[in-house]
């Protein structure tokens, strides 16, 4: 006779765990854990988890699925804790998070969770998320080393501020920067000069991804604390790129822009000045209260529109707003970026129109550089490395050369 024990169904392990303070505030990762584990899994409060990681139950498990919100960034610590209990027995662990602080996001990932996926679940994220955990790690290669700067601090230059601001965002204002930078790097074949790009905006700067470099914390740490920066510790923020172009990239995470203040602003520019000959800062499209301190140290500041309402409007409201500070709006220089053609009389008519409708010169007229300008960018390279033929390239060498030709006038006369 067959034992009545037998017929029963044998209990389906578990190979994951959701945890979080209540699942049920989580209805899509419900759903989303059973279509890809059926009852394979259970679900653990913070303080449960905390117990069930110290038991060897737990070591059976593939992986944890920690759901966070906004609300449970007071218990950071705890969520560390069992990051770091996960990680000590090898269980992966998915973070799911909804409006939680980069910061608290950056903190978690870096103590040990491999995978991050935003709340609500966009279709597909969490079975990507776990087939990402199931492949199996490469074979260690050699680590990339990250390009360290060589160039030594001088402190005996007196550098050439040359800050770009685009009006409205689209106008090309860093393809403009990082390009100029690299043209004044390579103005001169001996004796080249000095040339330090800085990525002042904080939140989206985009130098780095022209240039194909890497973004470092050494930047976030020299932000946060410019007092205790000397020569030697700003050189080191700085990346080097083929060891003629030094970039001070934008920080890792996404940072407010009020957390450095104009004094912040006025010691970098100053180390800046003081150990490069031309300084070209990409500003961000947000004024804010460090503008005026770039604009004071300025040679000339220049400002990138297009030919649209949107540039026009921006530019009215943005000398405005400097004159009303009594702010010097004789440095602005404006750039026309896809300019018309010289036999697009249309196209030249409307530009003189918008210069007489804002009251400003239009001193810079750039040709489109079209496909090859987001190419090149996508590529990590200067647009001079890729497509030296391309009329922006070609107009962008001209400023360089007029920029440095201006410049080597000046300090003879001096």
């Amino acid at each position: 006779m067959t034992s009545s024990a037998a017929l029963q169904p044998e209990p389906v392990p578990l190979v994951a765990c959701t945890v979080s303070r209540d699942v049920q505030n989580f209805d899509l990762l419900i759903e989303d854990m059973e279509t890809e584990l059926g009852e394979g899994w259970g679900d653990l409060s913070f303080d449960d988890a905390r117990i069930f990681l110290t038991q060897p139950e737990s070591e059976d498990l593939e992986f944890i699925a920690i759901a966070m919100e906004q609300e449970d960034e007071d218990k950071l610590a705890l969520i560390a804790e069992l990051i770091k209990k996960a990680k000590e027995k090898s269980i992966k662990v998915i973070l799911i998070a909804e409006d939680v602080s980069p910061i608290s996001l950056h903190q978690l990932l870096t103590m040990g969770a491999q995978e991050f996926v935003p709340y609500p679940l966009p279709d597909g994220a969490l079975h990507d998320a776990i087939e990402r955990l199931r492949t199996p790690d490469p074979e260690p290669i050699a680590a990339v080393q990250e390009p360290v700067t060589k160039l030594r601090a001088t402190g005996d230059r007196n550098g050439v501020v040359l800050p770009v601001h685009g009006i409205a965002g689209g106008t090309g204002a860093t393809t403009l920067a990082v390009n100029l930078a690299w043209e004044l790097a390579n103005i001169e074949k001996e004796d080249a000069p000095r040339v330090c790009l800085l990525d002042l905006d904080l939140q989206f700067g985009s130098a780095s991804t022209f240039l194909d470099l890497p973004r470092r914390e050494a930047v976030y740490e020299m932000w946060s604390d410019t007092e205790g920066m000397d020569s030697e510790s700003f050189m080191q923020a700085l990346m080097p790129f083929n060891d003629k172009l030094f970039v001070l990239t934008a920080p890792t995470e996404i940072l407010p822009l009020d957390i450095i203040e104009p004094s912040d602003v006025e010691r970098v520019l100053e180390m800046a000045r003081t150990n490069f000959d031309y300084v070209i800062v990409d500003m961000p499209t947000t004024v804010v209260v460090w503008t005026e301190t770039v604009l004071n140290d300025a040679a000339v500041y220049f400002v990138t529109l297009e030919l649209d309402m949107r540039s026009a409007q921006n530019t009215l409201r943005f000398v405005r707003a400097l004159k009303g500070e009594e702010l010097p709006v004789e440095k602005l220089r404006y750039v026309l970026n896809r300019a018309p053609k010289m036999t697009d009389l249309q196209g030249k008519s409307r530009v003189k129109r918008l210069a007489e409708s804002l009251d400003i010169d239009v001193e810079l007229q750039m040709p489109d550089g079209q496909k090859q300008v987001s190419q090149a960018a996508d590529h990590g390279l200067p647009l001079a490395e890729n497509f030296a033929k391309n009329p922006l390239r070609k107009e962008i060498l001209k400023l360089a050369a007029s920029v440095h030709e201006h410049n080597k006038s000046a300090a003879e006369a001096n």
